[in-house]
């Protein structure tokens, strides 16, 4: 996805900003925890159309830690 573009899109309902996963093809509103998908290299911006994110994709990986506890 384009950087100019996605530095452009913000979440259709709180405007706040969206991170790219280029893995899963998405856009990612953390604060709505919803997933925007990205068809063709077409962001999709309507939330009827977007899936409702994980708690475990919502909460971003504390820092200094590795996974073991």
């Amino acid at each position: 996805m384009d950087k100019e573009l996605l530095a452009m899109l913000v979440c259709p309902l709180c405007k706040g900003k969206l991170k790219y996963d280029r893995e899963a093809q998405e856009l990612l509103c953390h604060y709505d925890g919803l997933a925007y998908p990205v068809r063709d290299g077409i962001p999709v911006m309507l939330p009827e159309e977007a899936r409702q994110l994980e708690i475990d994709e919502k909460l971003p990986p504390s820092p200094g830690r590795n996974g073991e506890g």
